[in-house]
């Protein structure tokens, strides 16, 4: 399986190189094979439209960040411009999605005034068989864990490169969002935690002069590489937020009631 990266990722520099129960058997049910071979980004469109399908007019949405979330939003706002949704709210998890749905005519709010929502709708990075994930290589891991957390359903949108065996088996990155201060002690502390699985914590930079990539929360974000496959998610999510520095970590574990995977043989739904 090739794994493509992230839409225009922000550029990594190395920081430094060292070396749960599971979840119901998920049910496939696969629509008819496309005789036309699709683009990534066709893929991502058919899944983000296939998502929408279950947005029904009076809910309140969780508006999802990244290339393939952004057709949800704009399929969303089409939707509503032609008069086929209605009362919608959306609460977005990004700064960008904010203004992308802004521009689109949706309705937004925020979780002190809903604090439970109908569905949230997003991509995400990596998807093992347990429908665990791996998100936030666009840096909005935070907002999208807090809103994602609170939805009653929440649907994965995703091409089939994006399915994995194990979480960090594509190779890139698991990101973790970090207080600047001090950041490369946090990093080291990080990058220790996972020795034994060959761990590698990187500083996520952009721009020629490598500045700090900054979240919407003006924080960092640490990515960590994997040589290994970690066994018990559980103990490694819990491990990495018990870390004085540590804001929020890319594991979505057990969160995904319904992943959507767009693919050459058509649209798969799996549901938890």
């Amino acid at each position: 399986m090739v794994i493509h990266p992230p839409v225009r990722p922000p550029r990594i520099v190395d920081f430094l190189c060292t070396e749960g129960p599971a979840a119901p058997t998920p049910t496939p049910a696969p629509s008819q094979p496309s005789s036309v071979a699709l683009t990534q980004d066709e893929l991502k469109r058919v899944a983000a439209y296939k998502a929408v399908e279950f947005v029904e007019s009076g809910m309140v949405l969780g508006l999802g960040t990244g290339s393939t979330a952004k057709y949800a939003v704009d399929r969303i706002g089409e939707l509503i411009q032609q008069g086929k949704l209605h009362n919608i709210v959306g609460i977005p998890t990004s700064k960008k999605t904010h203004d992308q749905a802004i521009s689109l005519g949706i309705p937004l709010s925020d979780l002190d005034t809903h604090p439970v929502l109908d569905l949230a709708i997003d991509g995400a990075d990596e998807v093992d068989p347990c429908l665990n994930l791996v998100k936030g290589r666009g840096g909005s891991l935070l907002r999208e864990k807090m809103v994602e957390g609170a939805c009653r359903r929440f649907v994965v949108i995703v091409d089939e490169s994006k399915m994995v065996k194990w979480l960090g088996g594509s190779g890139l990155a698991m990101p973790v969002e970090i207080v600047p201060f001090c950041w490369k002690f946090t990093a080291e502390r990080l990058q220790g935690l996972f020795g034994e699985y060959g761990c590698v914590a990187k500083l996520r930079t952009f721009g020629e002069n490598c500045e700090p990539f900054v979240t919407d929360n003006a924080n960092y974000v640490v990515d960590l590489y994997f040589e290994k496959e970690i066994r018990d998610l559980k103990w490694a999510s819990d491990s990495i937020l018990r870390l004085a520095g540590v804001v929020e970590h890319g594991m979505f574990l057990d969160m995904a009631t319904t992943v959507i995977v767009a693919g050459e043989l058509g649209v798969t739904v799996i549901n938890k």
